[in-house]
């Protein structure tokens, strides 16, 4: 089998895999997420219940990990693997990130029904608006769990913390509640970056939209002139 061969049945299979389990490991984001904020923002709840979020986390972390590790098996591209699928390698990291993959989430449902329901400007606008209200969420919790308790806090409560979390990811930045914490502050940034990345992209698809509507308006009009 030569190498052009062996590369599409590669990507055969590695489609196949992800259109398997993109959507049920996106519901075990969602059980992260939930097991997440459980932990975080029930610290009175009893040990047994503290442990049982905490191995819901580990339990799903490493259904990631496993996923990760099979996709760069079915790749057949080695290290070169991590290179090209980067978003995927931080997302492994930060599992909080997950939201990211929406995107992949609903590449993986349109090819089960062989075409996609939205139109372009709509998915670019649904992508970007579940991307940042499942972000939000996860930055708001990262924040509030580094941030209560620290010396000189701003941000003492998790209606603090959501505050801050729309006025970052909306670049609006009031300035009246900051992280303090170190790690409070990387995940400011963090926050900062897919606040303009999302923003860019829910702007930019509303413009071209505009202008494809005034263009087909403008020749519309062109022949009675």
């Amino acid at each position: 089998m030569d190498a052009s061969s062996r590369t599409v049945r590669d990507d055969s299979r590695l489609a196949g895999w992800e259109d398997r389990l993109e959507l049920p490991l996106a519901l075990a984001s969602l059980v992260y997420l939930g097991a997440y904020a459980l932990h975080v923002l029930a610290p009175g709840m009893p040990a047994v219940l503290h442990n049982v979020c905490l191995a819901v986390l580990y339990t799903t972390w490493a259904a990631f990990g496993v996923d990760y590790a099979v996709r760069w098996r079915l790749s057949g591209r080695g290290p070169s693997f991590v290179r090209t699928h980067g978003l995927d390698t931080v997302v492994l990291i930060l599992p909080l990130l997950r939201p990211l993959r929406i995107v992949k989430v609903y590449q993986a449902m349109a090819r089960r029904r062989d075409e996609p329901r939205l139109s372009l400007y709509a998915r670019v606008v649904a992508y970007a608006g579940l991307a940042t209200l499942l972000l939000g969420f996860s930055g708001a919790l990262a924040v509030y769990q580094q941030e209560r308790g620290a010396a000189g806090a701003s941000i003492r409560t998790f209606g603090d913390s959501l505050w801050w979390t729309a006025a970052t990811l909306t670049t609006v930045g009031y300035g009246d509640v900051v992280p303090v914490t170190q790690a409070g502050r990387i995940i400011a940034v963090g926050m900062m970056a897919c606040g303009l990345a999302l923003l860019g992209a829910v702007t930019g698809s509303f413009s071209s939209w505009l202008l494809q509507v005034f263009s087909r308006e403008g020749d519309e009009r062109a022949p009675g002139s």
